[in-house]
């Protein structure tokens, strides 16, 4: 029986893939006290990534058509056999320890049902965007407690048993969505603990764009992670969910709001200097984090993106509140007509 099942799934990796499964072939350990098995599940790939897995000897399960990442790793987690399951996603690089670290922790920690890792600080893509977000959230991952308050499918491990009691991921998310922060949710509220190891790095190779990061962080990530939100009627002060966060997306409205009025209203000026300076102040260490790892000019660029961040994340959380109530109100109607 292997010791941890490495779970990839992909649609049309690409090279990125390639690469993924080249860091797999060189880092998988060879001991005998650590075994591993391979299993990438191609969620409709139509570019040959499935042939590609097979080339590198890994263990290939095919669907027929797309039906998301939460599917595909359910399908690679029930053939699996190993009593750790590792899930990766298809646009990362193992580092040479990441697997051996996962083993020792799950060893080390028997009462520990998962654990995540974090980007490291090099990203594979090189052009500002993808330096940029991939920096950000390896700096959000650094700073976030190391006991996590949720689950991440790009380097997550879970015990097999657990992940089978819990019923898996929620394949409802047919898109890249929030599978792996509901389940890790499902996971906390039946007593099992997460570890964050901010020292077992993986490497995002994946290369964003402005469309492409905009429609992922509104549609796929900031509206429905509002309503799952709403839903359970909490939130944690971890991750992307920090009060320091949630403050600055206060500041950035009051911020534009002001520089509104400002034109019929002068002490508007006031006002909005007073926000932008409590904003630089909040965010001074994400700031200079990108300082100290990519100098002055690469952190100006920044602002405009992190504000950018701080803004559609407050204005989808009221969409998402919109939305959520809408529907709430529209099945009271239809319950009220039933009787």
């Amino acid at each position: 029986m292997a010791l941890i099942s490495i779970i990839i799934p992909v649609y049309n990796g690409g090279t990125a893939f390639k690469t993924c499964l080249q860091s797999l072939e060189l880092y998988r350990p060879s001991t005998t006290s650590l075994s591993t098995e391979v299993i990438v599940v191609a969620d409709g790939c139509t570019d040959g990534s499935d042939l590609l897995a097979e080339q590198f000897g890994a263990t290939v399960l095919k669907t027929t058509s797309p039906g998301g990442p939460a599917r595909a790793r359910n399908i690679g987690a029930y053939q699996a056999t190993g009593e750790i399951l590792f899930f990766i996603d298809a646009d990362v690089a193992l580092h040479s320890t990441t697997i051996q670290q996962v083993a020792d922790l799950f060893q080390a920690e028997p009462d520990l049902a998962a654990a995540i890792g974090s980007y490291d600080d090099e990203p594979g893509s090189l052009n500002f965007l993808s330096q940029y977000k991939n920096l950000f959230h390896h700096y959000t991952h650094q700073t976030s407690n190391e006991e996590a308050s949720t689950f991440w499918g790009a380097c997550g491990a879970i015990r097999r048993q657990v992940f089978q009691k819990v019923g898996g991921f929620d394949e409802h998310y047919t898109k890249p969505s929030i599978e792996d922060i509901e389940l890790g949710y499902r996971l906390k509220d039946q007593g099992y603990s997460i570890r964050l190891c901010k020292s077992i790095y993986v490497k995002h190779l994946k290369r964003w764009e402005p469309l492409s990061l905009l429609r992922a962080e509104i549609f796929y990530r900031a509206l429905p992670w509002t309503e799952l939100l709403l839903s359970r009627k909490q939130a944690s002060n971890d991750l992307n969910l920090k009060a320091s966060t949630r403050f600055s997306v206060v500041l950035v409205f009051s911020l534009l709001l002001a520089s509104g009025l400002s034109y019929w209203w002068h002490p508007g000026l006031f006002l909005a200097a007073g926000s932008l300076c409590c904003l630089m102040l909040i965010n001074w260490p994400v700031y200079r984090f990108f300082w100290k790892k990519r100098g002055p000019i690469f952190t100006l660029k920044v602002l405009p993106w992190h504000w950018l961040y701080l803004f559609y994340s407050g204005a989808s959380y009221v969409l998402g509140n919109l939305h959520f109530y809408a529907q709430k109100m529209n099945r009271r109607l239809k319950q009220a007509v039933s009787h």
